[in-house]
């Protein structure tokens, strides 16, 4: 569509007729992502009409959402590899203009800081050891107790800005570094709390990234279980996948609009996550 035709249907938007304003949003939407750029122009000189500037910037938003959509699907599809890749995607929900090699080159970049005091012949517990002291001390992530239930948290390029995160989006990130250094080190899904384990032949232990990388065996996990009172399951021990942990950044992302009463956020995420419950034979936006 040329750029003339598209001045053309953005001056249609406040037609006084609903049904041609209708044919005229759906026809945009029709075009796809690709029309966005020309919408924001639009929007630019349609500084005269508040009326026309916010539906502009709710058909950028439906428009960006569906390619959000579109990668999450692609990306469960795929077989859920790449949690960054995963975590990328949530991301744009808020910062569609994010770009995935920005977050690649930062990780390459923890990835060096750490390889440089790391010794693959170290017992993993001091391992363990050599990369809490670059992810907290030269790093500086923690703990953000302050905003625990900001929408921020699940936002891995806000996380990496501020350095401060939820359970979650620490051990998340953590547990990318690691895996590159070929540590094997796996998120693990506990009640209210998200941590990791480092498990291998016959070594297995526990990492809280939440509380600056603490070190923690199996009985206090039995511990922890008995205090909330519930049933013990396997799965509070095991290493959980990709597609797991990216349901759980969701549940949280939505709880977050939850607590700031934005119910049609919740809604959009609330789809996101269906698209990760559906089986992968029969996966339909």
């Amino acid at each position: 569509m040329k750029e003339q035709e598209i001045k053309a249907l953005v001056s249609l938007l406040d037609d006084d007729d609903k049904e041609v304003s209708r044919l005229v949003e759906g026809e945009i939407k029709r075009q796809g992502e690709k029309i966005i750029p020309f919408l924001e122009n639009e929007w630019e000189s349609a500084s005269f009409n508040p009326a026309v500037q916010r539906r502009i910037e709710e058909l950028i938003h439906e428009l960006q959402y569906e390619q959000t959509l579109e990668r999450l699907a692609l990306w469960h599809q795929g077989g859920a590899i790449d949690l960054l890749e995963g975590l990328w995607i949530v991301a744009t929900y808020q910062y569609p203009d994010l770009p995935f090699e920005k977050l690649k080159k930062e990780f390459e970049q923890f990835y060096y800081e750490t390889w440089l005091e790391f010794k693959v012949d170290m017992h993993p517990i001091d391992q363990i050891r050599a990369l809490n002291h670059v992810f907290f001390t030269k790093l500086k992530f923690g703990s953000n107790t302050k905003s625990f239930h900001s929408a921020g948290n699940s936002m891995l390029n806000i996380v990496l800005d501020t350095r401060k995160g939820n359970p979650i989006s620490l051990c998340c990130i953590y547990m990318i570094i690691a895996q590159r250094l070929n540590m094997p080190v796996y998120g693990v899904n506990l009640p209210n709390l998200f941590v990791l384990t480092y498990k291998q032949d016959s070594i297995q232990f526990y990492i809280n990234v939440f509380n600056k990388g603490l070190v923690f065996m199996r009985s206090d996990i039995d511990h922890y279980i008995a205090q909330l009172n519930i049933k013990s399951n396997e799965t509070f021990y095991q290493p959980c996948s990709n597609l797991d942990i990216l349901k759980r950044v969701l549940r949280n992302l939505a709880l977050a609009f939850e607590k700031t009463g934005d119910s049609d956020k919740i809604k959009e995420i609330e789809r996101m996550s269906a698209i990760l419950n559906e089986p992968l034979e029969d996966q339909t936006l």
